[in-house]
């Protein structure tokens, strides 16, 4: 239980690493840009094969199915929300763009603070849930996982943290927010692994899947366009080297 919760700490805490990196790190967003293209290929390679295939085994292809499917139209709907509210663009360095009202004019969102909040909960919770459950079964904890969601939270921190900045937020707001965010990082881990403690394999397998299919959705949705608008065509080959690594570090772990 203490061993979840320290690696879901550890995961999250990456968040207020890049947060600091972003407050007083001066970085081209291309930079930004290929740190978040290899953890986004990190965690594409851990979710195929520690969150996807450990769903498969235990419960099998309806609860990958379902799972997923829950997962993602999860995620995509809140996303949806949060968007509406102001969390759009909420990984770039450079600051929020303004959206746009039904009208077609840029609008800021009055909510956009909170949404920025929001955003990362919902981005994160997935991941760190995925750390508790990689120790289910009494095994150790998912390396790859755990790599996964550190290398992909350093620049999510980082852009989103340098664009807080740039909006006008003080330094002290934005650590005090990702703070938060790594706390609930860790009670996400340590739920993970204490509800599902003793649960049936085929709901274990089925939550897995759902996580596997959140974390997809968001990757698709957020880290990867926003890396490729900052870092364009070499990010396709460094979401690869990514991929390999977290695949090598699966299988020598």
């Amino acid at each position: 239980m203490l061993e979840a919760t320290f690696w879901g700490l550890f995961g999250g805490g990456a968040l207020l690493v890049g947060a600091l990196l972003g407050l007083y790190v001066r970085a081209s967003p291309r930079v930004i840009a290929a740190v978040m293209a290899l953890g986004a290929g990190v965690l594409i390679s851990a979710v195929a094969f520690d969150l996807t295939a450990e769903a498969y085994d235990a419960g099998g292809a309806t609860s990958v199915v379902v799972g997923m499917a829950l997962g993602s139209c999860t995620y995509y709907a809140g996303d949806r929300i949060l968007v509406a509210r102001g969390a759009h663009d909420r990984k770039r360095s450079r600051g929020q763009r303004p959206a746009e009202c039904s009208s077609g004019t840029p609008s800021a969102s009055a909510g956009g603070g909170a949404a920025l909040a929001l955003g990362a909960l919902l981005d994160g919770i997935p991941e760190s849930a995925a750390i508790g459950l990689s120790l289910l079964g009494g095994g150790g904890v998912g390396v790859a996982m755990v790599a996964a969601v550190f290398l992909s939270n350093i620049p999510e921190g980082w852009s989103s943290a340098a664009g807080m900045r740039h909006d006008g937020r003080t330094p002290g707001s934005i650590l005090g927010l990702w703070a938060g965010i790594v706390l609930a990082s860790g009670v996400s881990a340590l739920l993970g692994y204490v509800v599902l403690d003793a649960a049936d394999p085929v709901l274990i397998g089925g939550v897995q899947a759902f996580a596997a299919g959140a974390i997809i959705t968001m990757l698709a949705d957020t880290m990867v366009p926003e890396a490729y608008e900052e870092g364009g065509d070499a990010v396709g080959l460094i979401t690869a080297l990514g991929f390999t690594l977290a695949f090598l570090i699966d299988k020598v772990g």
